[in-house]
């Protein structure tokens, strides 16, 4: 049984959450809070399994809450944003402090796609306190990697351009694989990580300035360089056009309902190793479901490497554990070792 506290100010908020989560028989809500003083003295009195934890409430907000929790009773803790700008900034601010993710308060989508959200959220809270909270340290490497010479690789053919996937906990992951990546990083990076339209702007400013490579929400129809990250706008999904012969383009495309998660890992793995083909890179981080698996298969047939995040250092294990079991990983490896080993893979 998974125990959860409920954290928002709002009573509607409150009952909608309560409803959504006491529908499934595995989950018990042990109790409501309505700001962030009563967050601190209900976690530490019903030791919950997971706190849903709203971020702006009156008396004390779910920021300030969150670093007392995470000092004095450190359990999940998952953020409920507003979808805005604003609100997207707080919750990266959350992040870095110790939250394992978030989920949107989007009041418009409650209205007619409460079905969906209701079996997600459930499904992401179930998996995140079966796995329990898990350390991982925003490690923001003082010496950025160094990029190997040029070698002859008995793997592949030489790497041209490098993909990440990701979901529930990539926003940490990234943070501290993309930091450590050296500014002379001789291929573009391209990142698909599941987040509303009004969040991958803000994330991508965050890992820019944390970074020495250059990274940037993607456009449609931008070249692609070397040395530069860019990350899949949430409003649709992204791939390229143009392989290594020519100039290779970002595409972003609609949202036509085939994917399940948005942006998709798998359209973004499956247009590079069309594009690019045994000369991706390809990797996949914590998240929810199996997102990425068609994608890098498609890789790993085409000569493609893979390397996948070990189960000790996810959030979820769930797409990694997707590729691991399929037998796709080249590598499987612990969060802090993966930017050393991209940078060893070229």
């Amino acid at each position: 049984m998974v125990k959860v506290l409920i954290v928002d100010d709002s009573a509607f908020i409150r009952n909608v959450l309560t409803n959504m989560l006491s529908s499934d028989p595995d989950i018990k809500v042990v109790g409501i809070a309505k700001n962030g003083i009563e967050a601190i003295e209900k976690t530490a009195e019903l030791k919950p399994d997971l706190v849903t934890m709203d971020v702006e409430m009156p008396k004390m907000n779910g920021i300030e809450a969150l670093k007392h929790i995470m000092t004095i009773n450190p359990v999940p803790v998952l953020m409920v944003s507003a979808v805005t700008t604003e609100g997207a900034k707080e919750t990266l601010d959350a992040l870095e402090i110790g939250a394992v993710d978030f989920i949107p308060k989007n009041l418009s989508d409650l209205s007619f796609n409460i079905v969906k959200i209701k079996e997600l959220l459930i499904e992401k809270i179930k998996k995140i306190a079966e796995r329990g909270l898990v350390l991982n340290k925003i490690n923001y490497s003082p010496k950025p990697l160094q990029t190997p010479e040029a070698k002859k690789s008995t793997i592949c053919r030489e790497i041209r351009v490098v993909a990440i996937g990701t979901s529930t906990g990539g926003p940490k992951a990234l943070y501290n694989i993309i930091s450590k990546i050296p500014k002379d990083f001789p291929v573009p990076i391209l990142i698909a990580q599941h987040m509303p339209s009004a969040f991958t702007g803000p994330f991508a400013e965050r890992l820019n300035q944390l970074s020495s490579i250059d990274v940037k929400e993607a456009e449609n129809g931008e070249i692609i360089k070397r040395g530069t990250a860019y990350v899949a706008p949430g409003a649709g999904h992204m791939g390229v056009t143009g392989n290594r012969m020519t100039e290779t383009s970002i595409n972003i495309s609609a949202d036509d309902g085939k994917y399940i998660y948005k942006p998709s890992v798998d359209l973004l793995m499956l247009s590079i190793s069309a594009n690019f083909s045994g000369r991706v890179l390809g990797v996949i981080l914590t998240g929810l479901g199996n997102d990425g698996e068609k994608g890098i298969r498609d890789i790993k047939n085409k000569g493609g490497k893979v390397i996948a995040e070990s189960k000790e250092t996810c959030v979820v294990y769930g797409m990694p554990k997707a590729i691991i079991e399929a037998g796709l990983a080249d590598k499987i490896v612990p969060l802090d070792n993966i930017a050393a080993e991209i940078v060893n893979s070229l």
